[in-house]
């Protein structure tokens, strides 16, 4: 709760017509007024507005839950939808080892209210919460594929401009490597300086990345109100990642300039 009450026990069993508001609705129906003590009516029935939650922002799935209007449910039940039962029931074990037995039992209560006989199928659907947690958990793990794709696919184009870039510059820079051949650097001393220059344009990449992707969930978190985590081990597997480009694509154009004939480059 933000702003006064939740309605009681009492309001329950007296149906009285009060609500509490999500913060989307207030905002849609008062603007900056205060709505507590104010009525408003849900379809036909009027109804007093005792407090207002507190503002949780989108779901994962992109559903807004401030988006809500709470109420006693035999309101809902008689006045709003016409009707004398629960539509939905959520219920908790004492542990997960208990989860069998309680389904069992509740399947056994449920068709003996209801009057089922032995042989005919259940008219009621008792879903398990393992069965939304595997579908959730299949759907993130497409999403994780294919942002894994896109990823490999950005750090593919990004090895191979560093790899043309580096390629030009060792065509733009042979006669220096041919002097410096010439006064004593080794063929290691060229590769590792052509390694280093690599890995250095790609972790000036990547670090250009990291800081538009803070900035982006920075953003997205003001925006939207949703909590972010910015775990730490991503960060390094980021700036891993981006020296793991710069050595691979790196590698060639440095092996070539190392290998070039001093006599052939200072000529140039």
């Amino acid at each position: 709760m933000a702003r006064g009450t939740f309605f009681a026990e009492e309001d329950v069993t007296s149906r009285r017509k009060v609500c509490v508001l999500g913060q989307t609705v207030v905002t849609y129906l008062f603007g900056a007024a205060d709505p507590l003590g104010q009525s408003i009516r849900v379809q036909q029935v009027p109804c007093q507005v005792v407090g207002v939650l507190a503002v949780k922002g989108q779901s994962p799935l992109g559903q807004d839950q401030d988006d809500v209007i709470l109420m006693p449910f035999p309101v809902v039940q008689r006045q709003l939808k016409g009707i004398t039962w629960v539509d939905d029931i959520l219920c908790s074990a004492v542990s997960p080892e208990a989860i069998p037995l309680a389904e069992a039992q509740i399947i056994a209560l449920l068709r003996e209210r209801h009057q089922v006989r032995p042989g005919q199928e259940d008219d009621f659907n008792l879903r398990h919460p393992t069965e939304i947690a595997e579908t959730r958990a299949a759907a993130q793990c497409t999403m994780t594929l294919l942002l894994a794709s896109v990823a490999a696919v950005a750090l593919l184009v990004g090895g191979i401009g560093i790899m043309n870039i580096m390629l030009v510059s060792v065509t733009e820079r042979t006669r220096e490597i041919g002097l410096r051949r010439a006064v004593g650097a080794r063929e290691r001393d060229i590769l590792t300086q052509f390694l280093a220059e690599a890995v250095t344009v790609a972790l000036f990449g990547g670090g250009s990345g990291l800081g538009l992707g803070l900035l982006g969930t920075y953003g997205i978190a003001v925006v939207a109100g949703w909590r972010t985590l910015i775990r730490a081990d991503a960060l390094v597997w980021a700036v891993g990642c981006a020296t793991a480009v710069g050595i691979g694509f790196g590698l060639y154009p440095a092996w070539r300039a190392a290998r070039l004939d001093p006599i052939e480059a200072l000529r140039r």
